[in-house]
Order: C-alpha cells, then structure tokens, then sequence
C-alpha cells in the first residue's frame, strides 16, 4: 500500500515517510466482528452484518487488497474472508459478498446467492455484485457499494423479482440502465467445501424480456435454487474427503458438478452471444 502511495501522490515517498514517522495521529478504530445472543433475530443479524460491512469502508484506493478468483473453491474464498476479518482494510463489492457468505455460514434457515448486475450509462457498462439473502420466506442483500441503496435490502421482499425489481429502480435514479441480471445458485454452508460457487445459474437479458417474462424467469430460478438446497446438502464434498476424491472439477462421478452442468442455462438469451470475457476485479464498481 505505501509503494502505492508513494507512486501515485504527488510528494511520493516523503508523503508516506512522514505520516508512518508521525506519533501523534489519532488511532483508527477497528470494526469488531458481530456476534450475537441466541435470542437475536436473523433481520437483526443481517442488519448487524451489514454495518460491519459498512464499518469497513469502500476501497477508494485504486488498488486491490485481497485477491479473489471466482474459480477458487469456497474453501479458499473462506479463508480470504478471515483474513478480511484480521486486516479490517477497505473492501469492493466482491469481496464484500465473500465476506457477507463467510459472516452467515453458521445461521441455518438463511440461503444465501451471488446477484450481480450489469447496466449502461454514459456509454459504458459497468458491473456490481451483491450477496442475495432467502429466509423466513423473505429476500434481501447483503453488500457494499458507493451508493447506500446499492447494496444492503432488508428481509422484506416477497419474491426475488420484487428484489431485482428495487435494485433496478435504484439504478435508475443514477441513470444507469439495467442490461443483464445474474443470478448463481444457493452456496453451501460448509465452510470446508471445495466446490465452486455457482455465480451465474441464470443470466437474464434485460433488453429481450419483458417485465412478465423476466418475472416468470425469476421464479423459475427461485424454484431452482430450492431443489438445489436437498442435493447440496448431501453431496457437497469437504476439505476432509478431498484426498479420498479427487479433483471435484474433474471428477464425472461429482453429483454437484454434473447437475451443475445440466441446469445451468442463460434465460432470454443464447450463451454463445454473451462470450466470456477475463475476470476484472476493478470492473465490479459503480461510478456514478
């Protein structure tokens, strides 16, 4: 961080020198990691997440703290999250929904879903993600962003395309125009797991939906999730099991894997339109 500093701030390293010499700045608080009573509801525990978030501030920075590949098992994207937990550095949308996944892995009853989104302004397109939260029959996000009705949405939404709904509804008092929705499957509560995070189950094409069929897609990927959450359970292989079984990704006989590639499908589009492109971490911020 001081290297970058020093490359980035006019007086360079002296600016960095003399603020690392200085005995007399005031100490930085440190967010604590919420815990709770047995009694506290799980609104109240989202919302208690959500300040910790918070607490720890958007990256302004420029450059990235913890590296995080989507393709790493959930096990290792665990261990980013401690490790956030330790250091309590500013964060970015992504790391936000690994941290939001990590903070709620102990609470039964709350599925938790990668949500991210894309939208236009100005010409350029930009990208976000959010932690989906299902509990109690009720959606909600967990997240970070500059803009504060980006990010956290309180247990109160009925359906998920009520939730989507409230998200696009956001982006439009910034001008941004809603392009594409994705939504992955329910992520596993072990926190030893070595599967993937399924981020992109359904991938809807805002400008080739109407509003009914994007609602009918919706519900669709909410019926899938909830099939997914029986089979996950049972064959979400862990840490421990890991050398009795092989690579998960390569393994054929891996039951997650395989229905994985079965229901994974883009809703509203073709697939082979929407080329992949090289993961972008500075990609996931709104600039608005």
């Amino acid at each position: 961080m001081w290297r970058h500093v020093a490359r980035i701030h006019p007086n360079g390293e002296a600016i960095g020198t003399r603020i690392r010499g200085a005995s007399d700045l005031p100490k930085i608080p440190i967010p604590s990691v919420p815990t709770y009573q047995p009694t506290t509801s799980i609104p109240q525990r989202m919302e208690a997440i959500q300040k910790y978030i918070r607490d720890l501030q958007y990256n302004h920075t420029g450059t990235q703290f913890f590296e995080i590949k989507k393709s790493r098992p959930l096990t290792a994207l665990m261990d980013i999250a401690k490790e956030m937990t330790r250091e309590s550095l500013p964060i970015k949308c992504l790391e936000a929904v690994i941290l939001g996944i990590y903070l709620t892995n102990s609470m039964s009853g709350v599925e938790r879903f990668p949500l991210s989104f894309k939208t236009q302004f100005s010409g350029n397109h930009f990208c976000h993600i959010v932690l989906g939260v299902h509990s109690g029959g009720r959606f909600g996000a967990l997240g970070i962003s500059r803009r504060m009705d980006l990010m956290f949405k309180p247990l109160e939404f009925r359906t998920l395309a009520d939730l989507v709904q409230e998200f696009e509804g956001a982006y439009r008092g910034y001008w941004h125009t809603l392009r594409k929705v994705k939504i992955g499957q329910y992520v596993s509560h072990d926190p030893h797991s070595v599967e993937q995070i399924d981020w992109k189950h359904s991938i809807l094409d805002v400008d080739k939906l109407t509003k009914e069929e994007m609602r009918r897609e919706l519900e669709r990927h909410t019926r899938d999730m909830r099939m997914k959450i029986g089979k996950a359970a049972t064959t979400s292989p862990t840490k421990d099991r890991k050398s009795n079984m092989g690579s998960p990704h390569r393994n054929p006989g891996s039951p997650m894997r395989r229905n994985s590639r079965i229901e994974r499908r883009p809703s509203g589009e073709k697939k082979v339109l929407d080329p992949k492109s090289p993961p972008d971490m500075n990609g996931y911020q709104i600039r608005v």
